[in-house]
Protein backbone atom coordinates (compact mmCIF):
# COMPACT_ATOMS: atom_id res chain seq x y z
CA UNK A 1 0.00 0.00 0.00
CA UNK A 2 1.24 3.14 -0.88
CA UNK A 3 0.58 7.05 0.99
CA UNK A 4 0.76 9.00 -2.45
CA UNK A 5 -2.48 9.75 -2.00
CA UNK A 6 -3.26 13.31 -2.00
CA UNK A 7 -6.22 14.70 0.42
CA UNK A 8 -8.87 15.61 -1.80
CA UNK A 9 -9.53 19.54 -1.00
CA UNK A 10 -13.29 20.39 -0.52
CA UNK A 11 -14.41 22.93 -2.84
CA UNK A 12 -16.07 24.65 -0.38
CA UNK A 13 -13.17 25.08 1.60
CA UNK A 14 -11.28 26.71 -1.42
CA UNK A 15 -13.75 29.86 -1.17
CA UNK A 16 -13.29 30.53 2.52
CA UNK A 17 -11.31 33.32 3.20
CA UNK A 18 -8.59 32.79 5.76
CA UNK A 19 -8.98 33.47 9.15
CA UNK A 20 -8.25 37.23 10.06
CA UNK A 21 -5.35 38.06 12.67
CA UNK A 22 -6.73 39.05 15.93
CA UNK A 23 -7.04 42.73 16.13
CA UNK A 24 -7.73 44.77 18.99
CA UNK A 25 -5.47 46.69 21.79
CA UNK A 26 -5.43 43.80 24.45
CA UNK A 27 -3.95 41.49 21.79
CA UNK A 28 -1.38 43.78 20.53
CA UNK A 29 -0.70 44.29 24.26
CA UNK A 30 -0.02 40.90 25.15
CA UNK A 31 1.69 40.66 21.53
CA UNK A 32 3.66 43.58 22.47
CA UNK A 33 4.63 42.65 26.18
CA UNK A 34 5.75 39.45 25.20
CA UNK A 35 8.34 40.90 22.55
CA UNK A 36 9.56 43.16 24.96
CA UNK A 37 10.15 40.78 27.59
CA UNK A 38 11.92 38.45 25.45
CA UNK A 39 13.86 41.12 23.92
CA UNK A 40 14.66 42.68 27.39
CA UNK A 41 15.41 38.86 28.91
CA UNK A 42 18.35 38.74 26.12
CA UNK A 43 19.42 41.87 26.60
CA UNK A 44 20.26 41.68 30.89
CA UNK A 45 21.02 38.49 30.27
CA UNK A 46 24.29 39.49 28.94
CA UNK A 47 24.85 41.68 31.88
CA UNK A 48 24.33 37.65 33.92
CA UNK A 49 21.02 38.88 35.06
CA UNK A 50 17.52 37.66 34.65
CA UNK A 51 14.78 39.99 34.57
CA UNK A 52 13.45 38.74 37.95
CA UNK A 53 16.90 39.27 39.45
CA UNK A 54 16.99 43.09 37.68
CA UNK A 55 13.38 43.88 39.46
CA UNK A 56 14.73 43.12 42.87
CA UNK A 57 17.85 44.85 42.45
CA UNK A 58 15.89 47.83 41.73
CA UNK A 59 13.74 47.24 44.62
CA UNK A 60 16.25 47.04 47.53
CA UNK A 61 18.05 50.01 46.06
CA UNK A 62 15.12 51.95 45.93
CA UNK A 63 15.00 50.94 49.65
CA UNK A 64 18.43 49.93 51.42
CA UNK A 65 17.95 47.51 54.75
CA UNK A 66 14.45 46.12 53.94
CA UNK A 67 13.43 42.79 55.12
CA UNK A 68 12.88 40.24 52.94
CA UNK A 69 9.56 39.66 53.98
CA UNK A 70 8.35 43.12 53.29
CA UNK A 71 9.95 41.99 49.62
CA UNK A 72 7.73 39.25 49.76
CA UNK A 73 4.82 41.57 50.61
CA UNK A 74 5.63 43.97 48.04
CA UNK A 75 5.45 41.52 44.94
CA UNK A 76 2.25 39.08 46.64
CA UNK A 77 4.63 35.92 47.06
CA UNK A 78 5.34 33.84 50.01
CA UNK A 79 8.52 34.66 52.23
CA UNK A 80 10.30 31.37 50.68
CA UNK A 81 9.91 32.29 47.27
CA UNK A 82 11.93 35.40 47.76
CA UNK A 83 14.61 33.84 49.90
CA UNK A 84 15.59 31.45 47.09
CA UNK A 85 15.58 34.33 45.00
CA UNK A 86 17.73 36.27 46.93
CA UNK A 87 20.07 33.48 47.27
CA UNK A 88 20.49 33.47 43.95
CA UNK A 89 21.72 37.08 43.71
CA UNK A 90 23.96 37.10 46.86
CA UNK A 91 25.93 33.99 44.80
CA UNK A 92 26.25 35.97 42.07
CA UNK A 93 27.41 38.54 44.61
CA UNK A 94 25.21 41.12 43.89
CA UNK A 95 23.45 41.27 47.36
CA UNK A 96 24.37 41.62 50.86
CA UNK A 97 22.06 40.22 53.77
CA UNK A 98 23.06 41.93 57.08
CA UNK A 99 21.91 40.97 60.37
CA UNK A 100 19.20 43.57 61.80
CA UNK A 101 20.81 45.41 64.75
CA UNK A 102 16.79 45.42 65.65
CA UNK A 103 15.99 41.98 65.68
CA UNK A 104 19.15 39.62 64.92
CA UNK A 105 16.88 37.18 63.75
CA UNK A 106 15.73 39.12 60.69
CA UNK A 107 18.39 40.29 57.90
CA UNK A 108 18.18 42.99 55.88
CA UNK A 109 18.84 43.54 52.28
CA UNK A 110 21.39 45.75 50.61
CA UNK A 111 22.95 46.47 47.00
CA UNK A 112 27.21 45.37 46.87
CA UNK A 113 29.62 47.31 44.80
CA UNK A 114 29.02 43.99 42.12
CA UNK A 115 25.08 45.29 42.44
CA UNK A 116 25.51 48.52 41.53
CA UNK A 117 27.54 47.88 39.13
CA UNK A 118 24.99 45.87 37.44
CA UNK A 119 22.03 48.48 38.04
CA UNK A 120 24.15 50.78 35.90
CA UNK A 121 24.52 48.57 33.11
CA UNK A 122 20.94 47.92 33.39
CA UNK A 123 19.92 51.59 33.54
CA UNK A 124 21.98 51.25 29.76
CA UNK A 125 20.35 48.30 28.35
CA UNK A 126 16.71 49.95 29.87
CA UNK A 127 16.90 52.97 28.11
CA UNK A 128 18.49 51.19 24.61
CA UNK A 129 15.54 49.00 24.67
CA UNK A 130 12.64 51.45 25.47
CA UNK A 131 14.42 53.57 22.39
CA UNK A 132 14.22 50.51 20.47
CA UNK A 133 10.96 49.59 20.92
CA UNK A 134 9.44 53.20 21.02
CA UNK A 135 11.39 54.08 17.53
CA UNK A 136 8.02 54.26 15.77
CA UNK A 137 6.59 56.91 17.74
CA UNK A 138 8.17 60.59 18.50
CA UNK A 139 8.92 62.09 22.24
CA UNK A 140 4.86 63.58 22.18
CA UNK A 141 3.83 60.09 21.03
CA UNK A 142 6.16 58.44 23.74
CA UNK A 143 4.52 60.40 26.48
CA UNK A 144 1.06 59.89 25.73
CA UNK A 145 1.35 56.51 25.33
CA UNK A 146 3.22 55.42 28.28
CA UNK A 147 0.75 57.82 30.70
CA UNK A 148 -2.31 56.11 29.10
CA UNK A 149 -0.46 52.24 30.22
CA UNK A 150 -0.63 53.64 33.58
CA UNK A 151 -3.69 54.93 33.75
CA UNK A 152 -4.85 50.72 32.39
CA UNK A 153 -2.46 49.50 34.96
CA UNK A 154 -3.88 51.82 37.81
CA UNK A 155 -7.53 50.68 36.99
CA UNK A 156 -6.41 47.11 36.47
CA UNK A 157 -5.03 46.91 40.27
CA UNK A 158 -1.37 46.26 39.30
CA UNK A 159 1.15 47.37 41.60
CA UNK A 160 3.42 50.33 40.66
CA UNK A 161 6.75 48.77 39.81
CA UNK A 162 6.43 45.47 40.62
CA UNK A 163 5.97 43.07 37.37
CA UNK A 164 2.93 40.58 38.14
CA UNK A 165 4.90 37.52 37.08
CA UNK A 166 6.63 36.85 40.11
CA UNK A 167 3.45 35.33 41.38
CA UNK A 168 4.65 32.36 38.33
CA UNK A 169 7.97 32.18 38.43
CA UNK A 170 8.82 28.34 37.40
CA UNK A 171 10.39 26.05 40.72
CA UNK A 172 13.79 24.90 40.57
CA UNK A 173 14.59 21.22 41.33
CA UNK A 174 13.90 21.05 44.89
CA UNK A 175 10.94 22.76 45.15
CA UNK A 176 12.93 26.58 45.12
CA UNK A 177 12.19 29.25 42.49
CA UNK A 178 14.14 30.74 39.74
Amino acid sequence: MSSDRQPVEDPDDAAAPPPAPPRGGAFLLAQLGAHAAGRFGERVGALGLAPPDVGLLRMIAMQPGRSQRSLAADLGVVPSRVVALIDNLEQKGFVERRRSVEDRRHHELYVSEGGRRALEGVGEVAAAHEDELFAALDEEDRVRLTALLGRIAEQQGLTPGVHPGYRNLPKRAGGRPN
